[in-house]
């Protein structure tokens, strides 16, 4: 860039809510799960003359519950609008959604910039809305599925607070987060489960008027996010270098070529005719009922995490891995309240128990081991019964069995020997067989030990209490 333009950027969000119908109708709203097209579908979400539609209760409490989260002010009555336009996936020709009273405003979370510095990014609203169908397009034919009609949704709109792509992509995790730790959405992308437009424009950095402003549409990642900022701001600062107009569009982002393309002039909110939706109340939210949600809010991640770094004299590492999501939280709770060392709960976990969760790609909820039977597991390395070594094959067989620890250490013979007479008689042959060692050690190689110590694990076919071995050596080698 030959001048120093400074980009603002302003994301809005549509987040798909976890509620077991449609934002209008009783229509399932799993419709992903090997169901046909256009079956989970109804009079109301179809947009058939005379269905009215009613107000999904599940979907305001998470909405509310959201907007908590997002420390917005919720507005007592908010108000449904119909948002016109014409599209083959909306089937009424219009949208039901919030306009000019919307369910929250004026919230904000934390963000780290690029030089890793806190920063609020600021929320200009959160409004419910009904999703449109889904498009196919096939050869010279475009198909519609209008199973994802009505779906409901949240919309979150930032402040053009955000200033490069590393700040759009960390506000992005963050808001991820949030939503899936407190059960709001599972926010799969692929499923069109969250969904990002961007919009973007530069400015002289000390000038007050924003530029003109450009969309972004077909983002379906955090990655695609934080690329079609780095091409777009390279590509509105070519032509502001050149003394070129930006003019004010909808671009499409393209993953293969990683470029965008304009596919059409930006809207204004007078293009949709925008009026209050007839056949739906203003929404009405008494205080006591906005505090009772609150009450259903979480411990959030970032205070979990902290939490457990005091409360479990944890790495930062850790910690932050444990609380990850919610359910793996929980899970290492569960185990420590069996009395094992935190930093063995959280090694086991983090690299055996998560490993196995992403090569299954299951829920942490869904797996064969529960908490007391790890714990279990790890009280066994912990006294000595087992090797670290040991307990990785017992590990294998608790996962394909779902038994406990004890029932497989018993079937199969894992234990270690501790008997240190036995142990002592094996580390006398090895000291014996291998004065070259000894010498070594004498000479300050401690290195050399690992000679003695392979001889007696050989002999005991691997059972040898590694700990108890090394301390009959250390006595036997203080006397020659």
């Amino acid at each position: 860039m030959k001048q120093n333009w400074q980009a603002v950027i302003g994301l809005e969000i549509h987040v798909q809510l976890n509620t077991k119908s449609k934002l209008f109708c009783g229509c399932e709203s799993n419709y992903e799960k090997n169901k046909p097209t256009n079956t989970t579908v109804c009079p109301v979400c179809t947009g058939q003359p005379g269905a009215l539609p009613v107000l999904n209760e599940d979907a305001v409490k998470l909405s509310v519950k959201a907007a908590l989260s997002l420390n917005c002010k919720i507005n007592h009555q908010s108000v449904f609008a119909r948002k016109n336009y014409f599209y083959p996936d909306l089937p009424k020709g219009y949208q039901i959604t919030q306009h000019d009273k919307p369910l929250a405003e004026f919230g904000y979370v934390e963000i780290l910039t690029d030089e890793g510095q806190k920063k609020k990014i600021n929320i200009t609203r959160a409004h419910m809305e009904e999703d449109a169908g889904k498009s196919m397009h096939k050869n010279e034919h475009s198909l519609i599925d209008y199973n994802r009609s009505s779906m409901p949704l949240l919309e979150i709109v930032s402040e053009p607070d955000i200033n490069s792509s590393v700040e759009a992509y960390n506000y992005l995790t963050v808001l991820k987060e949030m939503l899936i730790w407190t059960g709001i959405s599972n926010c799969d992308m692929e499923k069109g489960e969250l969904r990002v437009d961007v919009n973007v424009s530069l400015k002289e950095p000390k000038a007050k008027e924003l530029g003109v402003k450009v969309e972004i549409k077909n983002l379906n990642s955090f990655r695609a996010v934080k690329d079609a900022l780095v091409h777009e701001i390279k590509r509105q600062s070519d032509l502001l270098d050149r003394g070129e107009k930006i003019f004010q569009e909808t671009r499409l982002w393209e993953d293969e070529t990683g470029n965008t393309h304009a596919m059409r002039g930006k809207e204004e909110a007078k293009d949709y005719r925008y009026f209050p939706e007839p056949d739906l109340k203003p929404l009405v939210l008494e205080e006591h009922y906005i505090n009772d949600v609150k009450k259903t809010l979480p411990e959030f991640a970032h205070q979990k995490q902290a939490r457990f770094e005091k409360q479990y004299k944890l790495s930062d590492y850790d910690a932050k891995l444990l609380t990850i999501n919610s359910n793996t939280a929980d899970y290492f709770e569960e185990v420590m309240k069996c009395k094992v060392q935190s930093k063995n709960a959280a090694n086991w976990i983090g690299s055996d128990i998560l490993g196995k969760v992403n090569e299954h790609k299951i829920s942490i909820l869904d797996i064969p081991i529960n908490p007391k039977n790890l714990a279990e597991l790890i009280k066994f390395v912990e006294g000595g019964t087992i090797s670290i070594k040991q307990a990785r094959e017992v590990f294998e067989k608790m996962w394909q069995s779902s038994k406990p620890a004890k029932d497989i250490i018993e079937k199969h013979g894992f234990s270690q020997l501790s008997d240190e007479g036995q142990l002592e008689t094996w580390a006398k042959e090895a000291i014996k067989g291998n004065p070259k060692a000894v010498e070594d050690i004498k000479r300050g190689n401690q290195k050399a030990v690992g000679a003695l110590v392979g001889y007696v694990m050989k002999q005991s076919k691997g059972k040898a209490n590694p700990g108890v071995v090394n301390k009959v050596f250390a006595k036997l080698l203080s006397k020659e």
